[in-house]
């Protein structure tokens, strides 16, 4: 079955994570990505070593969101080039690109730029801190951890007396992307309806604002200043007992319950007569004394049949080993860079029951598609020409 996004093209300019993974997710879909890369070294990402190390010669993280690819070398720079991208702008639908704002306007390859080769172009930008923004006139850098400090989110993480704590993924990245493939698909669908094409925006800042939509509203219309707890109430909006408890074998995660129904279940009475706000951290001190008196097993049986929500901490492995148990969907296989054996991915999230998504293509070498891509879109003559520039690999 042909994906739901199957006959889209998408020309792809953007790097690290904030574009690729959401071209990656259009591509799973069905659209046919090109990805544009500097020739010979390719993309930044590729050389970004994970645990020290490589996979194939390309980063692990690379490989993790570019797949159902095609990847043309080309130098942004050189006329010839610049000539050669309007014209697969001319017949693609959307144009994706992450650098700094105005980086592609000086280049020739901004939105005006396309939108004159095709009127209706979908041109989707994103950033660090927006196209106009005070952070954006300094030129100040827009990545994940930087995010996660400007906004409030490492914070509000840990215990009062702890440093503020950074999520253990690059959450304000993967959030803005996935915001960046809906905004695409949501663009997609305005132009089919009503034919018109436009310019999407979307940045890391505002969108980790975004997630935090509930505790900002608690925040500005409640007045409550937001404050860690000083047990470790996992997060500082919330009440007694959410949070982390340590057990004899690891460490269990307690979710929101009346403290009234955990004082008979963990036979706690003083627990019933403390507050689950103003109390907070006495009563998150009582119950991980007893919790940390038994195993994480003995505790799930306990709390799962009475409805409480409860789960074991698990590690990144055990999480995979689950999925691989399962075989789940999510785990797939592609083909290594090198030809020898495969690799072993996260897929798409997304279950659709007539369009579903497909690997199509591993992630490519740099450059591997540029001819294949050139001949396809271009004319003789121009591949010639760039042919006799020496800008073909």
């Amino acid at each position: 079955m042909l994906g739901a996004l199957h006959g889209i093209r998408i020309l792809d300019f953007s790097q690290m994570m904030l574009g690729p993974f959401a071209t990656q997710m259009l591509g799973d879909m069905g659209a046919d990505v090109i990805k544009v890369e500097r020739p010979g070294v390719g993309e930044w990402e590729r050389g970004l070593e994970f645990m020290g190390q490589l996979v194939d010669g390309d980063s692990a993280a690379f490989l993790a969101m570019n797949r159902n690819k095609r990847s043309v070398a080309l130098d942004l720079k050189h006329p010839l080039a610049r000539e050669a991208l309007l014209e697969i702008g001319r017949v693609s639908d959307v144009v994706v690109e992450n650098f700094r704002p105005g980086v592609m306007d000086r280049l020739g390859l901004g939105y005006d730029d396309f939108r004159a080769v095709r009127p209706d172009i979908i041109y989707a930008s994103g950033s660090g801190w927006g196209q106009n923004t005070t952070y954006a006139r300094q030129n100040r850098p827009g990545q994940d951890l930087l995010i996660q400090a400007m906004s409030g989110l490492a914070a509000n993480a840990g215990s009062a007396d702890d440093p503020p704590t950074v999520a253990g993924s690059s959450v304000c990245d993967a959030m803005t992307s996935l915001t960046l493939a809906t905004a695409i698909c949501a663009a997609l669908t305005a132009r089919e309806r009503r034919g018109i094409g436009q310019r999407v925006e979307v940045d890391l800042f505002s969108t980790t604002m975004a997630i935090q939509c509930q505790e900002v509203s608690a925040l500005v219309n409640q007045g409550t200043p937001i404050e860690r707890s000083a047990s470790g109430i996992a997060q500082p909006w919330l009440s007694a007992p959410f949070g982390i408890y340590r057990t004899v074998d690891g460490w269990l995660a307690l979710s929101m319950a009346p403290l009234v129904d955990l004082a008979k279940l963990l036979d706690l009475p003083a627990l019933s007569d403390l507050h689950a706000w103003q109390d907070r951290d006495d009563a998150k001190r009582l119950i991980e004394a007893l919790i940390a008196t038994r195993a994480t097993q003995h505790w799930l049986d306990l709390l799962v049949p009475a409805g409480i929500w409860c789960a074991p901490v698990r590690t990144t492995e055990e999480a995979v080993d689950d999925l691989r148990n399962e075989h789940h969907p999510l785990i797939v296989e592609v083909e290594r860079l090198s030809g020898d054996g495969t690799l072993e991915m996260l897929g798409c999230p997304i279950t659709f029951s007539e369009t579903p998504w497909t690997i199509r293509r591993r992630p490519p070498r740099v450059g591997e598609h540029t001819r294949e891509v050139l001949h396809e879109l271009l004319s003789d003559t121009q591949v010639k020409a760039l042919d006799a520039e020496k800008l073909l690999a």
